[in-house]
């Protein structure tokens, strides 16, 4: 019998098989190594020169994309400290939709500054109550930073909209901004409602299609759906529209019946009254006036052959969410089982047409005047991969037209902002007493991170960049931002690089509570991870 070491301390309490990790270097240090190494990923791509990052999720589906949100959720991240920084993007993501990039990049940085001050002997609630103050005061020097008059817009004039989606988009897809705000624009601004607060962002659809270039992109008022329609009749105008969510076939009865039949008359006379029924029904709706039927599921040969009789157009659209779509589209009502319409369940559509785009049969659903919830921008170009892209970007595009509904106020983009709260964040740290001045130092420095990354993304020379950017806005022209196609600080008035102040707000807010969450905690322990055979992810959604 060999002799057996009794366990004492912690591993007397905890099941064997655990992980108990405590004390600066191990825990606090491990993780902002982790969340640093996250930052880096994401920091590549921030900013219009961004890079692309090449993705291939657990499925064997190939991500290329500089979209910060895209890369960190096909990403499976596990350490936990990382994830703290995932969902804070996220978040990040669902509340404004764009910026986080930015919100993953500045934590990064906050938490590598931090590692420095722990290094230097601080205690992490010092740097907490540091960075707490600092953002305080950060929000502070924001809302001055708020261009003057920017915070009445008017959210239909395209100009002005544009001025303040461009940011937004070009950092996705730059060089190509001002084709795809326009198409944005053009699209919101159909759908926008009476109050623009209650903007829906799922009433922009996009549709890819391969082939063509981004020149050959459209805005459609109206649905565009993937799909043929089903009969021979390819073109109605002005037509009243009739959903069926169920299909539109002789249904089987509720209960299991048998009939008995004896001779070969009542056979024949069986399957004409089946016949005589169904023409009944397809009778009933035509006779309501509907020229288009649209069917949620699968339709039988025998209603098909009776539509085409009463020359009636139909459509087969079997995603649910499209089918709540269309019926938005028309203003029509889904109807349960094949009947006679009432005339108020009818929707209306200006032009049903199949059209041929680069070899594809799309069905197009246009309705120009009257309830134009939903509009569709179909998108043009060489690979999946590219046109992917280019929905990301004009996904941000709508997203900020949502957020400037809310709050349209705007701040100087270009890194100019990120300077000048630099320098006054600078400044506050030389008021105050105790070792939270360090921290809030150091809070400083991290906004360097933005013209940073911008210039070393542009194939800048940052040093120099950062120093004529800290000498202007010592100047007094706070408006000094980076022009990256030229390399040199320029006044953005004159290039019109503004971003959206409630962007900046959340994105930082969201960074300086994510990295002091990291920071708040120095045990990890991790019980011995459950065996058995491994759960599989849930599937992702589907396009829809």
């Amino acid at each position: 019998m060999g002799f057996q070491m009794q366990p004492y301390g912690i591993q007397t309490m905890l099941k064997e098989g655990h992980k108990h990790l405590s004390g600066l270097d191990e825990a606090v240090l491990k993780n902002i190594d982790a969340c640093k190494q996250l930052s880096a990923i994401t920091r590549t791509s921030l900013g219009p020169n961004g890079m692309n990052k090449m993705v291939i999720n657990h499925l064997d589906k190939l991500f290329v994309t500089n979209d910060a949100a895209t890369i960190v959720n096909e990403l499976e991240v596990q350490h936990p400290a990382a994830k703290i920084l995932v969902l804070a993007s996220k978040a990040q993501q669902e509340e404004i939709g764009d910026g986080a990039n930015l919100t993953i990049s500045f934590a990064g940085e906050l938490l590598q500054n931090a590692e420095e001050l722990i290094r230097m002997g601080l205690h992490p609630s010092e740097i907490i109550s540091g960075y707490t103050k600092a953002i305080n005061k950060t929000v502070e020097i924001l809302e001055q930073l708020i261009e003057k008059g920017s915070e009445n817009i008017d959210v239909r004039n395209k100009d002005q909209v544009i001025r303040r989606m461009k940011a937004a988009v070009a950092s996705k897809q730059f060089g190509q901004e001002d084709i795809l705000c326009s198409l944005v624009a053009d699209a919101c601004i159909q759908v926008r409602p009476k109050n623009p607060a209650n903007f829906n962002v799922d009433n922009v659809r996009v549709v890819k299609l391969l082939g063509g270039g981004l020149h050959n992109s459209a805005v459609v008022r109206g649905m565009v759906l993937k799909s043929d329609a089903v009969g021979s009749i390819k073109r109605v105008e002005k037509a009243k529209v009739a959903v069926f969510a169920s299909g539109v076939d002789t249904s089987a009865t509720e209960t299991k019946g048998t009939v008995l039949i004896h001779s070969a008359e009542q056979l024949e006379n069986y399957s004409k009254t089946e016949e005589a029924k169904v023409e009944e029904l397809i009778k009933a709706v035509a006779d309501s006036g509907a020229k288009v039927i649209v069917s949620g599921a699968a339709i039988g040969e025998m209603a098909l052959h009776f539509c085409e009789r009463y020359k009636l157009m139909v459509l087969k659209i079997s995603s649910k969410f499209e089918l709540r779509r269309f019926c938005r589209t028309t203003g029509s009502v889904a109807m349960l089982k094949l009947s006679q319409p009432n005339p108020d369940d009818l929707g209306h559509v200006d032009s049903i047409t199949v059209e041929e785009i680069g070899g594809v049969r799309v069905t197009i659903a246009k309705n120009e005047e009257g309830g134009n919830s939903v509009a569709t921008v179909v998108l043009r170009g060489s690979t999946d991969s590219i046109l992917d892209d280019l929905e990301r970007a004009i996904d941000d595009g709508v997203n900020t037209y949502k957020a400037m509904c809310r709050d349209s106020r705007i701040v100087p983009g270009a890194a100019a902002t990120e300077i000048e709260l630099a320098r006054r964040v600078k400044e506050f740290s030389y008021k105050e007493t105790g070792l939270d001045q360090y921290a809030i130092a150091k809070f400083a420095e991290s906004f360097e991170m933005v013209p940073r990354t911008l210039a070393e993304n542009a194939g800048l020379n940052e040093m120099e960049i950062i120093s004529s950017l800290y000498a202007e806005h010592a100047a007094g022209n706070g408006k000094v931002g980076i022009d990256l196609e030229e390399g040199v600080c320029k006044d953005i008035s004159i290039l019109d690089v503004w971003d959206l102040y409630i962007t900046k707000f959340f994105a930082l807010k969201y960074a300086v509570d994510a990295a002091c969450t990291v920071l708040r905690v120095d045990q990890i322990i991790m019980a011995k991870p459950a065996g058995g055979p491994k759960r599989d992810q849930p599937a992702g959604m589907d396009e829809d």
